[in-house]
């Protein structure tokens, strides 16, 4: 029997890992909502059971905590670019997650042209940098306008940025750029539309 890929719960629901079972309440009555079957400008029998199945989950404290083991590990496996063992101080750092950063925003605003960026949340993950490495490349790159944020709270690339990105001196190599199919990792992020809510922004950004 094939194994069921991983869903991410979170991202069906809108919600930050970290979001308290009072917004996985809240968030999962408006979307039930606008899914529910009877709702006849915006009812979808489909989208209406996949938002059950993650509510039944998180809002379990039991369910839900042993789901978070599976998304950490998975996110784990998606999103980590950095071998940190080779991680030092200094430029050469600072260099590499410029790289990473320019890199996982390409990606995200290459899926959404209008709205694609990521949160704090997610950049750390993506990243496996802690939020205080991010503070300093985040100020720096919003300085030079090659990332913004955007009305939605997330940190996106630039047209700047992309092609600071393009450029020699800030060229990635193969290995270090994440494919697209590693990031599309929510394949239905188009059919719940909006953005996922964090509970926190790097203070660099705002």
């Amino acid at each position: 029997m094939a194994t069921r890929p991983f869903v991410d719960y979170y991202e069906i629901l809108q919600l930050s890992p970290r979001a308290t079972s009072e917004t996985v309440e809240r968030v999962y009555r408006m979307l039930a909502k606008r899914y529910h079957p009877d709702n006849q400008e915006s009812g979808d029998s489909d989208k209406f059971h996949v938002v059950q199945e993650a509510y039944e989950v998180l809002s379990d404290p039991h369910r839900r905590a042993a789901y978070d083991v599976k998304f950490d590990a998975e996110q784990d496996v998606q999103w980590k670019i950095f071998d940190q063992k080779s991680a030092s101080d200094g430029r050469e750092e600072d260099r590499r997650i410029l790289h990473g950063i320019l890199s996982v925003l390409y990606v995200e605003r290459r899926r959404n042209p209008d709205s694609g960026g990521l949160g704090a949340v997610m950049l750390e993950r993506a990243l496996a940098v802690p939020e205080v490495h991010l503070k300093f490349p985040i100020w720096y790159m919003k300085q030079h306008g090659w990332i913004e944020v955007l009305d939605n709270g997330l940190v996106a690339i630039t047209v700047s940025g992309i092609d600071k990105l393009v450029d020699k001196d800030l060229t990635l190599r193969e290995d270090r750029l994440i494919a697209e199919q590693s990031v599309t990792r929510h394949p239905r992020r188009a059919e719940f539309p909006g953005p996922r809510s964090v509970d926190r922004v790097p203070t660099a950004v705002g």
